[in-house]
């Protein structure tokens, strides 16, 4: 390392002068290397899609490979530049960005292509507002590693960081010490993976139930339809999602069904039985419940099978905070009781059922 020391700029915690957002977004566009505060760490940032910037990175940090890195954001909106599970990741970012969590996404946006690892790219939104409004500014995409060497402990001070690593920085931003001083942690989230990479200020269990939902089914008796909703939520869920284990847990989702009036204990009905069975699913361990109001209070999402239900619902008790009590059909029609009924009865509330919550199921997951 050069033992000259960059120059060194304020960058307080709010958005900056436009003067310096043209002068760091210059130094990055043609391939220099900046130091950036963020509430973890400081980060040593570089433009993701020059070779020669990630070059100078990966010698900078001693590191043999450049791939990997996150992409630092200033938006949630670039979220959208990912197709996979947008709707766990946007409950996570909405819930912790700006912050210390990065998501590592299955996919590759434009112009990570070089930074991305086997398919997967690492994505931040850090807290710090000048850095975030700097990252904002810029209409090339920008990655950033901890500043240190490879093995060593990232800086939390600008001064440290300028002296360690001299001249091969174009610019030090002096944003004052590090808030948090802890890396952020990092969750793989994809199908069939909810793994924390690297631990930090957010466990496994918080992360799941921000990630997750708990979702309800209610009818009136739970002895054909809310089983068969909850049954099929959970097969359109476990197809989209690939769980370890065949757990849906291991995303955070939770799933029941209940009736206003059921008779607790009661089988399901013998139709509903056959008629999910020949779709391989299983309905003969079930046994109805009564809705509670520890039940639905526990809920993000109450889903009533017909209007009355609805009404019922709605003068019966308050939601948990943010849950959300709806018609379990998008397009507002009622899923007509198949009680009574022949086998063709049961085979159209199934049919129903499955159309509504595979359009359901694009805001789950």
């Amino acid at each position: 390392m050069s033992s000259t020391p960059p120059e060194l700029a304020p960058l307080p915690d709010e958005p900056p002068p436009s003067a310096l957002v043209r002068r760091v977004s210059h130094l990055l566009e043609t391939g220099q290397l900046v130091a950036l505060p963020t509430e973890t760490v400081y980060g040593l940032a570089a433009r993701a899609d020059r070779p020669d910037a990630l070059a100078r990175l990966a010698a900078l940090k001693g590191a043999a490979e450049s791939r990997g890195w996150t992409w630092h954001v200033g938006t949630p909106e670039a979220l959208e530049a990912f197709g996979s599970l947008r709707p766990l990741a946007r409950r996570l970012a909405q819930r912790y960005w700006p912050g210390p969590l990065t998501l590592v996404l299955e996919g590759v946006p434009a112009g990570l292509e070089r930074v991305a690892l086997d398919g997967w790219t690492g994505v931040r939104l850090p807290a710090h507002r000048g850095t975030a409004a700097l990252l904002a500014a810029v209409d090339f995409p920008v990655v950033m590693t901890s500043a240190n060497e490879s093995g060593g402990t990232p800086a939390t001070q600008a001064a440290l960081l300028a002296r360690s690593f001299g001249s091969a920085l174009a610019l030090v931003l002096d944003g004052g010490p590090s808030r948090l001083g802890e890396s952020s942690a990092v969750l793989r989230l994809g199908r069939g993976r909810f793994e924390l990479l690297r631990e930090g200020l957010l466990s496994v269990p918080e992360l799941r139930r921000t990630a997750g939902l708990s979702l309800l089914f209610v009818c009136t008796g739970n002895t054909c339809r809310s089983p068969m909703a909850e049954s099929l939520a959970r097969a359109e869920l476990e197809r989209r999602l690939a769980p370890p284990g065949g757990e849906l847990s291991a995303f955070g989702f939770e799933l029941a069904s209940a009736g206003l009036f059921a008779s607790p204990g009661a089988p399901a009905s013998p139709l509903a039985v056959e008629v999910l069975g020949a779709n391989g699913l299983t309905l003969s361990e079930h046994r109805s419940r009564l809705l509670d109001e520890r039940t639905l209070a526990g809920a993000d999402r109450v889903y009533a099978l017909t209007h009355a239900h609805l009404e019922a619902l709605a003068q019966r008790a308050e939601l948990a905070p943010g849950a959300r009590l709806e018609l379990l059909d998008p397009h507002g029609e009622d899923i007509p009781d198949p009680m009574g009924g022949e086998r063709s009865d049961y085979v159209a509330a199934a049919e129903r059922i499955t159309r509504a919550i595979a359009a359901r199921a694009d805001e789950w997951a």
